[in-house]
C-alpha cells in the first residue's frame, strides 16, 4: 500500500488514535481507513517531518511537500519531544502508538499540540490506542 518502508509522521499517531472516516476527501478517507486495516503492532515505522504513507492520498499534499508544511512540522517535532523520540527513528508500529498515548494522549496533551486543528472535535472520547 505505502511501499516497503512505511514512514509515518509523528502527529498522525494521534490522527489515527481518532480516526472515524473523515478526511479531506473520499479518497484520503478510504485510503486512511485500509492503511489502519493493515497496520499491525510488528509494522516497522520510520518517523519523519515531511509527508508520509497518510500524506500520500491527501490533497493538501502538491508535489511532495503539505501546504501547510510548517503548521504540522510543529505538531510532529512536538510529539517527537514530548515522546522521547528523533527524527528518522525506526520502530514498531505498536511501540510508537502506545508512546503515543501514554505520553500524550492519556495525559491530555494533545491540544497543546494540535489544538488549532480543523479536526479537533472529532480527537474526543476513547483513543483507538487506550489498553
Amino acid at each position: 500500500m505505502c511501499g516497503e518502508a512505511l514512514r509515518l509522521r509523528p502527529h498522525h499517531g494521534m490522527c489515527l488514535a481518532y480516526f472515524a472516516g473523515y478526511g479531506y476527501s473520499d479518497g484520503f478517507s478510504r485510503h486512511t481507513a485500509e492503511l489502519l486495516d493493515v497496520l499491525t503492532a510488528e509494522t516497522a515505522v520510520t518517523l519523519t517531518v515531511g509527508t508520509d504513507c497518510v500524506c500520500s492520498a491527501c490533497p493538501n499534499n502538491v508535489g511532495g511537500v503539505c501546504v501547510q508544511a510548517e503548521k504540522v512540522a510543529g505538531y510532529d517535532r512536538a510529539v517527537l519531544a514530548l515522546c522521547g523520540l528523533r527524527e528518522d527513528a525506526v520502530l514498531p508500529f505498536g511501540e510508537f502508538v502506545r508512546r503515543v498515548q501514554e505520553r500524550v494522549l492519556a495525559p491530555g496533551k494533545r491540544p497543546s499540540v494540535c489544538g488549532g486543528c480543523q479536526w479537533e472535535s472529532l480527537c474526543t472520547g476513547k483513543s483507538r490506542w487506550e489498553a
